[in-house]
């Protein structure tokens, strides 16, 4: 089920019904818990075994990491937890493309590698799941946080439906307190909730959906576009990921706002970022968060001098586009923006804390995360490569759009990017709250009715589903 189909519209408002209906706060977990269950297994029911596998394990070791004093004893627990959770992502998301380059690396020096990679199915959401319950048992290991007493309120937190499949990934520090307070109807703020999906929802299924067979259409083959189109679609590409993420975690927050649980935020607009530090500050925060106190700090962090740290931030970043997809288009692009952030990093030690004007940064720091997107959505190096030698040759003898294909488009685009402005006011959120009930639902029910008008054909899985 997609957030924005009405099969999903249907199943939330029957769980959401019968949440609110039930009297005890237990029981609504019960059946939060069963109903993330259906949700996952509707993807595929095959594989909530790794979801009870995943959940039974760190279950044990959190309590068995609390329990033990002996360091030995302790770090065989941790060892097992980061081999069954990294065990299987390597397995599910790895095991070909590392047999697949093996082979080509064999092929190199003249050896022929000739085996048969198995065909496995990329479960959806374990990317997410597997970091969010690895945190949970190094947060154990480190003494920062308390293994959960309840096994049921652990399983909900590995399987809340609605993060479960594409994030945020949500930590159990944030989370498992909340499951012992008990939830009121009349605490629900209803109102942001509501916002919050009306506004992810728009950029999902409005602007997201229609700019995808662009998109689709450019990469599949991008010999036969010229210039203008190459730049155009660059640009389009960064606006469906943007809108295509952040608008099912806007979904995903209101959604779980509505059962009475908060999630953190994980977009701040980035695109008037400032800076390439500044955008990851701002992107994906919950996996550039996680990156960050999880692998760079453990890898020394900035400790140990400046080549350590520069080392320490590339890894991170290299592992991060991994952590994407097998691909070495994804390595390309989080080594790109390791070094982006090295460069920064020294940049900013030779000219203290001189800045460089707002408008010239945001266009040179949005000019090169659009890049680095090229290599993210193409299907492999060569394409990346063609499309970037097209970039960069106005020359390039093939179709090119007239005006009135293009300047309608271009004019789109930049109206997105100042309603991304707007956005970092607060300025929906701010409006929205000053009018009465029956104008704030007259107004939402047009919104819909229109996204419904002008969204896409077909409803488009969400792209970090694949992650």
């Amino acid at each position: 089920m997609i957030f924005t189909e009405l099969v999903f519209f249907a199943f939330f408002g029957c769980l959401i019904a019968a949440y609110w209906a039930l009297p005890a706060n237990r029981t609504r977990k019960y059946l939060l818990l069963l109903a993330s269950y259906a949700f996952y297994a509707g993807w595929d029911w095959r594989f909530l075994g790794l979801i009870w596998l995943s959940t039974v394990v760190d279950y044990i070791a959190g309590l068995k990491l609390a329990q033990e004093t002996r360091p030995g004893a302790r770090k065989q627990w941790l060892a097992l937890s980061l081999f069954v959770n990294l065990g299987m992502l390597a397995f599910f998301k790895y095991c070909n493309f590392f047999a697949d380059s093996l082979a080509d690396l064999l092929a190199v020096f003249g050896v022929a590698a000739d085996w048969n990679t198995l065909n496995i199915i990329l479960p959806v959401g374990i990317s997410f799941y597997t970091f969010q319950t690895l945190s949970y048992t190094i947060d154990i290991y480190r003494r920062e946080l308390k293994p959960a007493k309840n096994f049921a309120d652990f399983a909900l937190f590995v399987a809340f439906f609605p993060q479960l499949v594409a994030g945020p990934i949500v930590r159990a520090k944030d989370f498992l307190f909340q499951l012992d307070t008990v939830r009121h109807f009349r605490e629900v703020d209803f109102r942001w909730a509501i916002t919050l999906f009306t506004v992810g929802f728009v950029k999902k299924a409005v602007v997201a959906d229609n700019l995808a067979p662009y998109v689709d259409a450019f990469y599949a083959a991008p010999e036969a576009m010229g210039w203008l189109t190459s730049w155009l679609a660059v640009f389009a590409y960064a606006a469906q990921i943007y809108c295509d993420f952040s608008g099912y975690t806007d979904m995903a927050i209101a959604l779980a706002g509505m059962l009475g649980y908060r999630l953190r935020g994980n977009f701040a607009t980035p695109y008037i970022a400032t800076d390439i530090t500044d955008f990851w500050r701002r992107w994906h925060i919950s996996l550039s968060s996680w990156l960050r106190d999880y692998l760079y700090i453990s890898l020394g962090g900035n400790r140990g001098g400046r080549l350590k740290t520069d080392r320490n931030l590339m890894l991170t970043m290299l592992l991060g586009g991994l952590w994407h997809g097998a691909s070495w288009n994804f390595v390309i692009w989080g080594g790109f923006h390791g070094l982006g952030l090295i460069v920064h990093k020294g940049w900013r030690r030779l000219t203290g804390t001189r800045e460089m004007p707002v408008l010239p940064a945001t266009a040179i720091t949005l000019l090169f995360v659009s890049l680095l997107w090229v290599p993210f959505r193409a299907p492999d190096f060569a394409t990346t490569w063609l499309v970037l030698g097209q970039l960069f040759s106005p020359a390039t003898p093939a179709t090119t759009p007239t005006t009135g294909e293009w300047l309608p488009f271009l004019v789109l685009l930049l109206i997105l990017w100042g309603l991304h402005y707007a956005r970092a006011g607060g300025v929906f959120f701010t409006l929205w709250r000053r009018l009465p009930w029956w104008l704030f639902s007259s107004l939402v029910g047009v919104i819909y009715a229109a996204a419904v008008a002008f969204r896409a054909v077909d409803y488009q899985p969400f792209i970090y589903f694949q992650f």
